[in-house]
């Protein structure tokens, strides 16, 4: 982040994104010190001032009103998603001065029993900065089966599903389209960034990753946002083989709280019947009962 802010990021970002062609300006041919659209350019798009919106892209505007805000995503071209974040950074200084820090992270009973009845489901509970708080068997047989099973129930060895996918092969391998995965995840971290910008353990995630994989940096400056509530993801299972899963994000109202992963497949498919194994292979292995009349040793 640069000293002006998420916002001045995220708007300078999306500006050099689009092409003066994109939103029907012509350039005569003129020569351009950058491919993307002037600050001049994008104020006439969005029928502000330029001192305006160059205060505003500088950090030096905090009170833009949620017309402007709209004309500039208007401007833009964003989605339903990158508005709604353009208002949340535009607000971060307002919420900053009252928020505290965030709560720690845990799961509910009821969500515990949840993951209980989805015995034969895929499921995992995923925290703010996508750590693993909970899964159960065939949840951690889908994502990462080849990670000790007990490693959600200890707060410093959670497994993290960002790291997973830029940091760890078992993980890349596991997705056909990894660069589909990696973009959802990054997106999505881009959103948890907007709602909790003074999270120091989120930032710190996001500097690890940075540092550790170019692949992470390039992606995340590009500022794209994406809401993953539902997607469909081809995947390379070693026990179980290929299979196409739909992963269903479930959050609370407030999307403040953890989240729930769910994996699932059309009835009736063979990935349907991969998933089913997998349920078969992870479940817990009963200890075999003596026969009936079988004598047993004396203590």
């Amino acid at each position: 982040m640069n000293k002006n802010g998420h916002l001045a990021d995220f708007l300078q970002a999306r500006r050099g994104q689009l092409r003066p062609g994109d939103v029907g300006l012509r350039t005569y041919g003129e020569r351009r010190r950058v491919p993307g659209l002037r600050r001049e350019e994008l104020a006439m798009l969005a029928g502000i001032s330029v001192p305006y919106y160059t205060r505003l892209e500088q950090g030096q505007s905090r009170n833009a009103s949620r017309e402007v805000l709209d004309a500039i995503a208007n401007a833009l071209r964003l989605d339903d998603s990158e508005r709604a974040h353009l208002h949340l950074l535009a607000r971060t200084r307002e919420r900053s001065r009252t928020a505290g820090r965030p709560r720690a992270e845990r799961i509910t009973p009821a969500t515990t029993a949840l993951l209980a009845a989805l015995e034969n489901t895929p499921a995992i509970v995923i925290g703010r900065r996508s750590d693993v708080l909970a899964w159960n068997r065939p949840g951690h047989g889908l994502f990462a089966g080849h990670l000790d099973p007990a490693g959600p129930e200890e707060p410093g060895r959670r497994p993290n599903m960002a790291r997973l996918v830029f940091l760890d092969a078992h993980t890349r391998e596991l997705y056909a389209d990894w660069p589909a995965k990696a973009r959802a995840v990054v997106g999505n971290l881009r959103l948890t960034a907007g709602r909790h910008p003074d999270d120091p353990l989120l930032a710190g995630l996001i500097g690890e990753l940075t540092m550790r994989s170019a692949e992470f940096a390039t992606m995340w400056a590009d500022h794209r946002i994406r809401a993953c509530d539902v997607a469909d993801y081809g995947m390379r299972h070693p026990l179980v083989g290929t299979l196409t899963v739909t992963q269903q994000t479930l959050q609370s109202p407030q999307g403040d709280g953890p989240a729930l992963v769910v994996a699932t497949a059309a009835p009736g498919s063979p990935s349907a019947a991969a998933l089913t194994l997998l349920a078969h292979a992870t479940a817990p292995r009963q200890a075999t009962a003596p026969r009936q009349g079988a004598q047993t040793p004396a203590s």
